[in-house]
């Protein structure tokens, strides 16, 4: 018994060490992957769409983008842009994004917020990384949880849970926030698709003083291959239901899906010294 109990034991901490083991190559490369993804020059479409409660479409948005890495981030243009708002039974259409139809347009402002906070974080792709919390900074914040392996889309996969820890480091925040899954490629130990919740909610005291709740709040990105193993998010997106000061109530859906990579074009003078050196 006292043999059976050992092996047990051994068995489940192998387990433990195999999930973080897990994690931190996965957080080595996605440092790795933010750098090298400053080489790619890509096409971005952003659609947002804000529905009342009875379901009726009160706004939608959508972008077109061409994003250019940097050294510091991104630099996105634009190069399309078509916007309507839900009038009675018909649609009115605008093609200024934020654009205001009435003196207090909580939709057009919300919508113009969410797009800057969701889809321009200072990162070599435009994703707000912090709704995916798999970078070494987060990692403390988190616990994970290796539930198997299987088949997805054609990549053999990790399955792996995470939640906020209970044993955060001394002096830590309390800002992580996410519950989720990851789909972790076993090769390449890059992510294949990340999906995440809200783990916890508004608190009871907001909503009663201010009328204020957000639920349903979750986020999805799927990341593939490209050009000398530079993994890129190809699809994000996400929905919420906030409902605030008692009489505004909207559900919202935001996605992102990026295409068109190809290598940004080298300085000549850089290729020159390139080709030219021995």
């Amino acid at each position: 018994m006292r043999v059976l109990l050992l092996m047990l034991v051994a068995v489940v901490s192998y387990g433990q060490e195999t999930v973080e083991a897990i994690m931190e190559h996965v957080a080595a490369n996605q440092a790795r992957a933010q750098a090298a993804r400053q080489a790619m020059v890509f096409e971005q479409n952003v659609l947002i769409r804000l529905h009342r409660g009875n379901g009726m479409l009160a706004r939608e948005e959508e972008y077109h983008f061409t994003v250019t890495p940097t050294p510091d981030g991104i630099v996105k243009q634009r190069t399309a842009f078509a916007g309507k708002y839900g009038k009675g039974k018909q649609f009115v259409s605008y093609d200024t994004p934020g654009f205001e139809y009435k003196g207090v347009d909580v939709d057009g402002q919300l919508a113009k917020e969410l797009v800057e906070e969701f889809t321009n974080d200072k990162s070599r792709d435009g994703v707000n990384h912090d709704l995916f919390p798999l970078r070494q900074s987060e990692m403390a914040k988190y616990g994970f949880t290796l539930k198997g392996r299987q088949n997805y889309r054609g990549h053999e996969v990790y399955v792996i849970a995470f939640r906020p820890s209970p044993h955060r480091p001394p002096g830590e925040s309390e800002d992580s926030m996410w519950a989720g899954e990851a789909l972790i490629d076993t090769q390449a130990m890059q992510p294949v698709l990340i999906t995440t919740w809200m783990a916890r909610g508004i608190p009871m005291v907001v909503k009663t003083l201010l009328g204020t709740d957000l639920k349903h709040i979750g986020f999805k990105i799927a990341y593939e291959k490209f050009d000398d193993d530079v993994w890129m998010p190809v699809t994000y997106g996400g929905e919420l239901q906030v409902r605030a000061v008692f009489v505004y109530a909207r559900k919202i859906s935001i996605s992102l899906r990026n295409s068109g990579f190809r290598r940004a074009q080298v300085d000549s003078s850089v290729s020159y010294r390139f080709d030219e050196a021995p």
